[in-house]
């Protein structure tokens, strides 16, 4: 049995983590199965949605297993994990997670190399590593703080403090909450408005802004205007604002009740 199952729906693809009765706990052969299904989405879809079997979305480190590895093999794992996660986050095509029930430990740490995270409102967060005696391994001590800062990581570690989907919203952990059992379906609205883009403009976009933020001031300034003039000039990208010159691209869905033409 897979332990991430993978589907394709038109562009987009599908994966989900097959653990339900482990609460999709992450061990070493669902990492190698997700790893597969990233590479799987990358050469054939335009846009990826990550949820959960069951009623969770994640509790994160299968602890069993972990707890019997040596420190070499412990840090063999956490390496496997940065190689799978960074091929999601600095992947081909963008990934959207939807989530829901537990988002717990290295979950948060999978869901946070996503590009997008929609919750459902009573889906729950937390990093409980200070508690079992660890430390984060997956890559949150980098990505987690980049999303919630620094100050509200170390409270989650150190006190096992559980954030609701509001407060994960507000941390800036989730960009989006829905109704219950609704996360799923936002998701994949969201993927299909992100297939509709510009590749191109897709990869730059999941490539660039965090390596850009991650640098000089006047360093990101030139990346900037190099990777700007190098999407603009496409085949594709002339087209696109060429539809949008002579008032055939879709506008924008400004969400006011009086809505005015916009002006870019």
């Amino acid at each position: 049995m897979a332990l991430v199952d993978y589907e394709l729906q038109g562009d987009i693809a599908i994966l989900r983590l097959n653990r339900p009765d482990k609460r999709n706990a992450m061990n070493d052969a669902m990492l190698a199965d997700l790893g597969m299904a990233a590479d799987r989405a990358a050469g054939e879809a335009k846009a990826a949605v990550i949820c959960g079997n069951g009623t969770h979305f994640s509790a994160g480190l299968d602890l069993l297993e972990h707890s019997q590895k040596t420190v070499m093999e412990s840090i063999d794992g956490s390496r496997s994990w940065h190689a799978v996660f960074s091929r999601i986050q600095r992947g081909k095509i963008p990934f959207v997670a939807a989530l829901h029930g537990a988002v717990v430990g290295g979950g948060l740490e999978l869901a946070s190399n996503a590009h997008i995270r929609v919750a459902d409102s009573e889906t729950y967060f937390a990093m409980p590593e200070g508690q079992r005696g660890i430390f984060v391994g997956g890559s949150g001590s980098v990505n987690i703080t980049r999303l919630m800062g620094v100050a509200r990581m170390t409270d989650l570690m150190l006190t096992g403090r559980v954030l609701s989907a509001e407060e994960a919203e507000r941390c800036a952990v989730v960009t989006y909450v829905t109704e219950p059992g609704k996360s799923f379906d936002k998701a994949m609205e969201l993927a299909e408005k992100i297939a509709g883009n510009a590749s191109l403009s897709n990869y730059i976009t999941i490539n660039g802004l965090q390596r850009i933020h991650d640098s000089g001031y006047d360093e990101g300034l030139f990346f900037e205007s190099m990777v700007a003039s190098l999407t603009q000039n496409t085949p594709e990208a002339i087209e696109r604002l060429q539809a949008f010159v002579q008032k055939k691209a879709k506008r924008l869905d400004i969400p006011t009740k009086d809505r005015q033409s916009e002006d870019t």
